[in-house]
């Protein structure tokens, strides 16, 4: 297999910042939200992407808001509220693996089963040497991005996974890939005896009281569904192909997704349950150059250069297999860390960040498809404005 060094260039060096990070929440202080700022890292996002709507959610220890810009559809003119949906992609995948961490949390499974264990129709195939863990950290040996075009129903995706093996050892190389989380739901719901979409629901969004997070938009939130566009403006929307609910099927709110950030910093009461769940899908347990691959979360410690995040959310990254060094143990985010996970459709583009010990989130949705260092450049400009320190301050 030709592997590519997923790693930043030593070429340029990271340069220092003026204060040190503060790793508690109790000893710093989070800047509150400069609406004026926001606005004009906005305008400044929508003219670079052409992305008719914009929403952008900021939590931090005073409270959390959202701001909406922009239009939903261009052919209504409706404008984005706090109600509009919007297509997330890959952030998707949180949701995913959120739920499997409830299912390991209850004894259900555990991350170290193959999934022949809950699907016996996958047993003596190559994913016997795959663990739940690999599927949730994209280190299955080498899953592609996609499935084959020809895989359109369930037969065909049994018969597919069944003749899959992996080109490479599993927890080699990281590859990211629908297949091995789209996967893993499938795992996690034969596992829980029940309807996947159903279960994230009951067991994920309705404790933490997510009101408009659906895997299908139901026909009284048609209205609010934003209609998305291609980079070269063509009105789109999710395809939902096997294993699309799985891997990039949900639609959601600003406002619901920053609350499921808030979850995840410890800001929104769940059961113990649930809590260690969220908790469990941050720990790093590979490492993949500059970036530590969580379940389906990434993060980066702080200090964060333009380059280190640049080679994280690369194409390389994304398209390329990737080296990787397990970690053993696993390690939970630093305080002053970086967790991020970034998504798209074909006619959306979405962010999510959040700093473990400043208790600060952020959430990017737009819907127009756009090159992911534009999102990026949004993202720091926010973050740098809320004062979180060790991440380059963007455009």
């Amino acid at each position: 297999m030709n592997r590519i060094p997923c790693v930043a260039k030593a070429s340029r060096p990271i340069v220092a910042l003026t204060a040190l990070f503060l790793a508690s929440s109790s000893m710093a202080f989070a800047q509150v939200p400069d609406r004026a700022a926001i606005a004009a890292a906005a305008r400044s996002f929508m003219e670079r992407s052409s992305a008719p709507g914009l929403a952008i959610g900021v939590v931090t220890p005073d409270g959390a808001q959202v701001f909406s810009y922009g239009v939903a559809s261009q052919e209504t003119g409706a404008p984005v509220d706090e109600r509009t949906l919007f297509e997330v992609g890959s952030i998707s995948k949180t949701l995913t693996v959120a739920l499997a961490a409830v299912a390991v949390e209850t004894g259900a499974m555990a991350w170290s089963d193959p999934p022949g264990r809950a699907m016996p129709e996958l047993r003596g195939s190559g994913l016997d040497q795959v663990s739940l863990l690999n599927l949730a950290t994209h280190t299955t040996g080498g899953m592609p991005l996609q499935l084959p075009d020809a895989v359109t129903t369930e037969a065909a995706l049994v018969a597919y996974f069944r003749g899959w093996v992996p080109p490479a050892p599993p927890g080699s190389v990281r590859t990211y890939a629908n297949p091995s989380i789209g996967l893993l739901g499938l795992v996690t719901a034969r596992a829980l005896r029940g309807d996947f979409a159903t279960l994230v629901h009951d067991r994920v969004s309705a404790p933490l009281r997510l009101r408009h997070t659906f895997h299908e938009v139901p026909q009284a939130e048609q209205r609010n569904y934003a209609q998305g566009y291609t980079r070269d403006g063509r009105p789109t929307r999710v395809s939902m192909a096997p294993l699309a609910t799985e891997a990039y099927g949900v639609r959601t709110t600003a406002r619901d997704l920053l609350r499921f950030v808030e979850a995840h910093l410890g800001l929104v009461d769940t059961g113990p349950v649930l809590r260690r769940a969220l908790d469990s899908t941050q720990a790093g347990h590979f490492q993949a150059g500059p970036m530590t691959q969580a379940l389906i979360w990434e993060w980066y410690p702080l200090p964060v250069s333009d380059e280190q995040l640049a080679v994280g959310n690369g194409d390389a990254m994304v398209l390329k297999p990737c080296p990787v060094t397990r970690l053993d143990p696993p390690q939970a985010p630093p305080a002053a860390s970086l967790v991020t996970k970034t998504g798209a459709t074909n006619g959306f583009g979405a962010y999510v960040a959040f700093v473990p010990g400043r208790r600060i989130g952020l959430v990017i949705l737009a819907n127009r498809n756009h090159p992911t260092p534009v999102r990026l450049d949004l993202a720091k400009q926010i973050l740098a404005s809320l004062g979180v320190e060790g991440v380059p301050g963007g455009r």
